[in-house]
Formats: C-alpha cells, structure tokens, sequence
C-alpha cells in the first residue's frame, strides 16, 4: 500500500479527510450521538448500548480519542470517556465551511 501525499494538500484539505474518515463508520457516530444525548462522561456502558463487543468498542474509541474528539480519564480500573467540547466545535467549524463552499447552483456537465 503506497504511502499518502499529504504534503500536497493544505492544512485544513487534511483536516477534514482525518474528520470524515473517523465519522465514516456507523459505530463511530453511535458512539458520539451516545456520548452527546447523555451530555456527561460515560464508563463502560457502550457494549450495551452500541451492541458491539468491547474489543471492537475500544477501537472505535480509540480512533476518536486519536483524533481528539473525545477525551478519557481513568476512574480505577476504568476509563470515561466524553466528548471534548473544543475539539468539537473545531470540527463543526471546519465541516460547516467546507460543505457552505459548494455550488449554489446546478451546473452543467459535459
């Protein structure tokens, strides 16, 4: 598998390829629509309510919290994990002008 170019795009073109390959699963969003509906931290309880198994949980989490969408503390032999509210709304931000760049119009094809 050949190595990815991303010297050639800009800062923010990387940016936005790294938040739409984390949301790019279904599991990912279960996972922060969870985390937003509760509006507190979570410790455990995602196997019940997504429905995958905890390895497969914690890879999912593990990607978010790469990309820094959520944060983790560890309480004892757990780790709550909650959205990060900054790095949020940065996304939000960098998604909402990015897709208000499109066309206005329908343009002609050839």
């Amino acid at each position: 598998m050949g190595l990815t170019k991303t010297d050639l795009f800009t800062a923010e073109q990387n940016q936005i390829a790294k938040f739409t390959k984390v949301l790019g699963h279904p599991a990912r969003i279960a996972i922060l629509q969870h985390l937003i509906k509760i509006d507190s931290c979570v410790c455990g309880d995602l196997v019940e309510v997504i429905g995958l198994a905890q390895p497969t949980i914690s890879q999912h989490l593990k990607e978010l919290k790469k990309l820094g969408l959520i944060q983790g503390s560890i309480s004892g032999t757990r780790v709550c994990y909650c959205i990060d509210a900054q790095a949020w709304q940065n996304m939000r931000e960098n998604l909402l002008a990015f897709l208000a760049s499109g066309p206005s119009h329908n343009p002609k094809c050839c």
